[in-house]
């Protein structure tokens, strides 16, 4: 992690990837429901008025509309807060946008528990696993402001529709220099060969001071960033449980259906170990400050290092 650089929350960077891609792609369209201010399409929206669509709190509307734009020669790009874009619009997704497989992006913020005060009805916990059920979707959890803003800008050129998750919460950055593009999908940052910590979006960063808590016990851990959930990368994943022997995943999501399941599957298919799973564990979220959240939900280094020694342990 970079200290030098300001933290800054990958919704900015989602609305300043957005407003760029306006200015190079004349058919590039955002949509909105009303929530311009909070996404950060408001950039895209200031300069370019005739290619905006604010449609009030109508999120399925916005889904269809989405993709009869696409239907039409656009790519569009409709943003919400998470738990809508997956929720109230799922119908719209996986009839209108996902069947036949249009150039659409879901670029959902707010996701997670770090929503904070905003309390359980606001707080996605569920839109990673409902957006990976959906066949050619791909779904993408970036890990800081500079992996955002690269992984908006490459996803014009994807054929299909996407899934973007960003998040309110200023996070500390991951990649000093603006990645190429997301790549393979998962990136090791660190490298280790006592256990595998996989992680996504904010728990990157937890995950690599983890690492160093664990060090200062003797425990040699790898870091993987898993920023596409799906497709995700088996190889990388893969020869890094042979590596290792063990693993534990992070994600600010529930541990169904999202990156745990999606770890689990790669070792069970390529090659079984113990895996613990760092996450909201079948539950609701709670209101709260994010910090007062992410110690409640256990989302934190100190807990996560916990989890990877019990891993260790019980797999010896």
């Amino acid at each position: 992690m970079n200290a030098e650089l300001k933290p800054r929350a990958t919704r900015e960077a989602y609305g300043e990837a957005l407003l760029e891609l306006g200015r190079e792609h004349d058919n590039v369209v955002a949509l909105d429901a009303d929530l311009s201010g909070s996404t950060m399409s408001k950039f895209f929206a200031a300069e370019f008025p005739q290619r905006f669509f604010n449609v009030g709190v109508a999120e399925a509307n916005m889904m269809s509309i989405a993709a009869g734009l696409a239907v039409s020669g656009k790519v569009s790009y409709a943003s919400t807060f998470a738990v809508f874009a997956t929720g109230r619009a799922f119908d719209q997704v996986r009839q209108g946008i996902c069947q036949p497989n249009l150039p659409v992006r879901v670029c959902a913020s707010h996701g997670g528990i770090t929503v904070g005060e905003d309390g359980s009805s606001h707080q996605s916990v569920e839109d990673i696993g409902l957006m990976r059920m959906l066949p050619n979707m791909k779904v993408v959890v970036p890990a800081d402001f500079n992996q955002t803003y690269a992984a908006v800008k490459e996803s014009y050129a994807h054929a299909g529709p996407m899934y973007i998750r960003t998040g309110r919460s200023k996070l500390p950055y991951i990649y000093p220099e603006m990645p190429a593009g997301l790549g393979s999908g998962a990136d090791v940052l660190r490298t280790g060969n006592d256990i595998s910590i996989f992680a996504c979006g904010i728990m990157v960063a937890k995950a690599l001071e983890a690492a160093e808590l664990l060090a200062q016990q003797g425990i040699d851990a790898e870091v993987v960033n898993v920023s596409v959930i799906k497709p995700i990368d088996v190889d990388t994943v893969a020869a890094s449980l042979e590596k290792t022997g063990c693993a534990v995943t992070a994600e600010e999501h529930s541990i169904i259906g999202g990156l745990g399941d999606a770890v689990g599957e790669v070792a069970a298919e390529y090659h079984p170990v113990r895996i613990g799973r760092l996450g909201i564990r079948d539950v609701f979220g709670k209101s709260g400050t994010p910090e007062q959240l992410l110690e409640e939900f256990r989302l934190t280094a100190k807990h996560l290092a916990s989890l990877a020694d019990q891993v260790i342990k019980s797999s010896k």
